[in-house]
């Protein structure tokens, strides 16, 4: 009967034990790993905030600026965002502590959501820096950049910032799902010796 216990709570979190926190938390130079990889998405963030709230050209034709399209405006915000989440979670990271079940689910989940927010600013952004170039005779949208040759710059360079942005995200999201999904065990099987029926435990 102890066996069988001690079998059964495999498919439980584990919640105790310093020997996992020690293990799980790492040593310094994870957590400084860590840290940095945190940090870095935050300031190529600023980087393409600081692009694109720069980025307006006055000419012959006219003026445009990044606040006259709303991709744009969305672009500069979750970019903002992200740069304040990371700042924050960087120095949660860097606090020497245990990383305790509900510590490794706002990890994931946060980690989700800005990676979410910040692939949909690139991704949309990339269709409209796409039509300046391209236009779309479909619905009579001309190439612009012919015309505004320096903010298509400015643009693409801010949203080429933004989609490393999105890689360092999708690694943060790797490893907070990793942390978070190490610490359930693995199902085990327990064999019913007297019926000779095999059952797993999930």
């Amino acid at each position: 009967m102890e066996d069988s216990r001690q079998k059964m709570a495999g498919n439980t979190p584990l919640h105790k034990g310093s020997q996992e926190f020690e293990d799980e938390n790492g040593s310094s130079s994870m957590r400084t790993a860590e840290t940095v990889l945190r940090l870095l998405p935050m300031g190529l963030c600023v980087v393409a905030l600081v692009i694109m709230l720069k980025n307006s050209q006055t000419n012959d034709f006219g003026s445009l600026s990044y606040s006259d399209l709303g991709t744009f405006r969305y672009l500069v915000h979750a970019n903002g965002i992200c740069a304040g989440y990371s700042l924050l979670s960087a120095i949660v990271a860097a606090v020497p502590r245990p990383i305790t079940m509900s510590r490794a689910w706002t990890f994931f989940l946060l980690d989700q959501i800005l990676t979410y927010i910040i692939l949909a600013a690139g991704a949309a952004s990339t269709e409209v820096v796409y039509l300046a170039y391209k236009g779309d005779t479909a619905v009579t949208w001309s190439a612009s950049c012919g015309s505004f040759g320096g903010f298509c710059h400015k643009a693409t360079a801010s949203v080429s910032v933004t989609f490393i942005v999105s890689l360092c995200y999708a690694g943060l999201s790797l490893l907070s799902s990793y942390r978070l999904f190490s610490k359930y065990d693995a199902p085990v099987e327990l064999y019913n010796n007297k019926g000779g029926i095999e059952v797993a435990t999930y």
